[in-house]
């Protein structure tokens, strides 16, 4: 009798813990569910229609003939020969030669078949064609159908976009163009300035560093994930510079969310302004970037909202360190030497992820970029020509615009950014053919010897490095001696 009732108690003691360890809905999926919802959302996210209908949606309208678009494998096979940005490096016969290569513009075979190009399926980019931008028909209600200027050419691979599609929104053109410009180089070279010149030198080195880890991290990332851009058709091309990087991820989304996220973090507290324009203006900075990229058929959605998150983590982990890397390009004896080692350093390394494409360029001239930045704020440093306010002076107050002030800042832009451009057209001149004569590179087509690791990268690793150079110590003294300081 004891023992039962022993038993008997210890029974209602464990039928509570029975009934409260019920699992919840989501813990009873099998594993193998979910992580093949996980995988069906990706694959949905990944979707080129997707893309096509955002576009459509925003007033960009393809071809009626143009078909869905066939479903292409992302991921490639580990060991399959890889065109960098492009479908599988075979021949229009099927054949391989087995290496990786850039296969530039799409060419047309014997039988008419046109290879793929970077997303693009046949009748898609064809190189050296003009852009042919379907008019109106006379059918459609006037004002409806606004025909468009070709997209940019890319001057490295000559690719050009041959596809009839009519804009019905020029308004969402032109704003979704203004926010593809935000990610690049024109933007660079008229924000950074602007920043360093004109509102605060130490939130303009910042800003740089920043930018100089995130975008590496991101150009890094995309040749080794490997993923090709949307397919086209169903997608339209609106722009093609970029056509031969590959997509995943979006580094136009992690450019245009780490640089407003930093100017916000670093600026808050540093000056004095509410604290919601600040989150307006970074809000409205990163969406139009992000959803520009998805509208000029760049990207498909998971690569944006990958590139978002992203640069997200990297701010996380890098954020903390700015501070210190910052002190010690300014104050270490041999910061100068440290920064352009590590720098080229992180360059060679890059090079040798994937085969050409506009990304390793881009990471090249990123890093002398960021070099030449450093290595000009040490030496100005340590002239003691521009010092930083104190900390007493916190928070600074913005000054009261004037005639005079807006005047003052505008003639400082303009001469600053024509001495830039000058130096960077000036070291291309003599970078270019310098390089090609030491490693005996036939310098006949610029085009093709600047495809090569020999000439890109002390072309772009010097001339942006003199650039970077010129932004932070060259100019600032011109304009000390202007009276322009």
């Amino acid at each position: 009798m004891l023992i039962y009732k022993l038993s008997h108690i210890t029974h209602l003691w464990e039928a509570p813990l029975i009934l409260d360890s019920k699992p919840t809905a989501a813990s009873s999926w099998p594993e193998p569910f979910r992580m093949s919802s996980l995988r069906r959302l990706a694959d949905c996210l990944q979707d080129s229609e997707k893309v096509a209908a955002f576009q459509r949606l925003c007033g960009v309208q393809a071809p009626p003939e143009w078909g869905p678009a066939p479903s292409l494998p992302r991921p490639l096979e580990p060991g399959a020969p890889v065109a960098n940005g492009n479908c599988p490096a075979t021949q229009p016969d099927g054949t391989s030669d087995g290496r990786c290569r850039f296969q530039g513009p799409c060419s047309v075979g014997e039988k008419g078949d046109v290879w793929h190009s970077n997303g693009v399926l046949s009748g898609g980019a064809c190189g050296g064609v003009e852009a042919q931008i379907k008019p109106p028909k006379k059918e459609e209600k006037p004002g409806l159908g606004v025909p468009k200027k070709q997209p940019r050419r890319n001057s490295l691979t000559g690719e050009m976009i041959c596809q009839d599609f009519t804009i019905r929104s020029p308004f969402l053109y032109y704003l979704f163009s203004l926010g593809t410009e935000l990610g690049n180089e024109l933007f660079y070279i008229l924000f950074f300035p602007f920043c360093i010149w004109n509102l605060d030198a130490w939130l303009g080195r910042r800003l740089i560093i920043v930018w100089v880890w995130v975008m590496y991290l991101g150009q890094c990332t995309k040749d080794l994930i490997r993923w090709p851009r949307p397919a086209s058709p169903p997608v339209v091309k609106l722009e093609v510079f970029y056509n031969s990087e590959y997509s995943m991820p979006s580094t136009h989304a992690m450019s245009g969310t780490a640089i407003p996220v930093t100017l916000l973090l670093f600026s808050y507290g540093r000056w004095q302004y509410p604290l919601a324009y600040g989150l307006v203006l970074a809000v409205c900075w990163c969406s139009l970037v992000c959803f520009s990229r998805i509208y000029m058929g760049m990207h498909s959605i998971l690569d944006v909202i990958a590139g978002f998150f992203y640069a997200l983590l990297i701010l996380a982990v890098f954020l903390p360190l700015v501070d210190l890397v910052d002190s010690f390009n300014l104050t270490c004896t041999y910061a100068p030497l440290i920064i352009i080692s590590l720098h080229l350093a992180l360059g060679i390394f890059s090079f040798t992820l994937d085969t050409w494409s506009t990304s390793r360029g881009d990471t090249a001239q990123i890093l002398g970029c960021g070099a030449g930045v450093a290595c000009g704020s040490h030496v100005i440093y340590m002239l003691n020509m521009t010092p930083d306010p104190l900390p007493e002076m916190l928070p600074l107050l913005p000054p009261s615009l004037t005639v005079t002030l807006f005047g003052k800042a505008m003639l400082r832009l303009l001469i600053g950014v024509v001495i830039l451009l000058l130096t960077k057209w000036g070291m291309k001149k003599v970078t270019i053919p310098l390089a090609c004569k030491i490693f005996r590179i036939p310098c006949d087509d610029i085009r093709q010897a600047r495809q090569r690791m020999e000439v890109e990268l002390p072309y772009r690793y010097c001339t942006y490095g003199m650039v970077g150079f010129a932004l932070t110590f060259l100019i600032p003294c011109l304009f000390h001696v202007m009276g322009l300081s």
